[in-house]
């Protein structure tokens, strides 16, 4: 009989077992250097980027009296104008939106000395002006200081509208700033700002607005077109609202108030309602109108408590009626803009109307109180 066969060996199981366990172990160890290698990669990255914005400093954190703000990059004014409070280099500042914008502070100087900045912001809601007149007046005495009112500041809900859709950094306006804010500049728009803020030290970028805040936003005036801006006047106008009302809630005056209070007893305070066009002044007898009219009451009242000359351009006018004088229904041109400046020099001075009905003063001190 043939022999029988001898059964070959079974494999040893464990084995493919040991050499998958140790296979897998392996690509754990990959994944795990991999990752680690990952996001040391990326906290380098970060910290790097956050060394880069806190040397360049694109907000001025460190500016301070001996040591100027950098260049003003950034498209939010919200962003740019604490550090020029923080300079130190004015005594002297203009607040309020777009339509104070054009104030030139070099002529500014010139009609009432000091040095003036212009620290208007575009939209800029009554809370967000308060902020920053606020930093202004509690870093060093001031010399003069110039609101420019707009409706805004008559409005029931201006408390409710605090912000806009523009970013407002509170972290900046706190005086002194706080030890960990220089961690807020730690992201993509920081990094961008710093970025021009370099490439303007090196020369190849220029400052987008001047150092005291002033800027010509408008276009130049050789593209002025009159049939084009009446059809910004009259078509894109804002209709003043309002109901009749025997005590309107305007919550923003105390704020208004309270800065006012906080300017030096020997420095020139002025108020101004700033000079729209009439096609975006409240229609005469209507519930708007008489809400306006409470409202600069309350402020004539203010003004006179805090020894203020306010200066009312808010009114029909040869300059307000006159279309020609303006971009649009809240803007005016630069000429105009001149003319307001000498406008407060003598309402300053003369303590009365305007002869030629361009503004009415409707609260001015004494000689002596101012």
């Amino acid at each position: 009989m043939p022999p029988e066969p001898v059964p070959s060996p079974k494999p040893d199981a464990a084995k493919p077992d040991a050499a998958k366990s140790d296979t897998v172990k392996s690509d754990a160890a990959c994944w795990r250097r991999f990752a680690g290698l990952l996001l040391g990669a990326a906290g380098l990255m970060g910290l790097t980027v956050l060394a880069f914005v806190t040397i360049l400093d694109p907000y001025g954190l460190r500016a301070a009296p001996g040591r100027a703000p950098g260049p003003i990059m950034d498209l939010n004014q919200r962003f740019m104008y604490p550090q020029v409070v923080r300079g130190g280099a004015y005594d002297a500042a203009v607040f309020g939106t777009s339509t104070a914008r054009l104030l030139d502070p070099q002529e500014l100087d010139r009609a009432f000395g000091g040095r003036f900045a212009n620290l208007a912001m575009n939209a800029a809601t009554p809370w967000e002006q308060t902020q920053l007149a606020r930093l202004f007046l509690t870093r060093a005495p001031a010399r003069a200081v110039l609101f420019g009112l707009d409706a805004p500041w008559c409005e029931a809900d201006a408390n409710a509208k605090r912000l806009t859709f523009r970013a407002f950094p509170p972290w900046l306006y706190r005086e002194p700033p706080a030890s960990t804010a220089f961690l807020h500049q730690w992201n993509q728009q920081s990094a961008e700002i710093a970025g021009r803020v370099l490439l303007h030290r090196l020369g190849r970028m220029p400052a987008r607005i001047r150092g005291d805040g002033y800027e010509v936003f408008t276009p130049p005036e050789s593209r002025y077109d009159a049939a084009r801006a009446a059809a910004h006047i009259h078509g894109d106008a804002p209709v003043p609202e309002g109901t009749q009302e025997a005590d309107p809630a305007t919550p923003a005056l105390p704020w208004l108030d309270e800065l006012l209070g906080l300017v030096p007893a020997g420095a020139l305070k002025l108020v101004a309602f700033m000079p729209v066009n009439v096609a975006a002044q409240p229609r005469p007898g209507s519930g708007a109108a008489a809400r306006e009219a409470a409202c600069k009451a309350r402020v004539a009242e203010i003004a006179r408590r805090r020894g203020a000359v306010l200066v009312d351009f808010r009114i029909p006018s040869a300059v307000t009626r006159e279309d020609t004088n303006y971009w649009d229904a809240l803007h005016y041109r630069l000429p105009v803009a001149a003319r307001i400046v000498g406008a407060l020099r003598r309402a300053v001075d003369e303590r009365r109307d305007d002869p030629d009905g361009f503004y009415r003063v409707l609260a001015a001190p004494r000689a002596a109180e101012r």
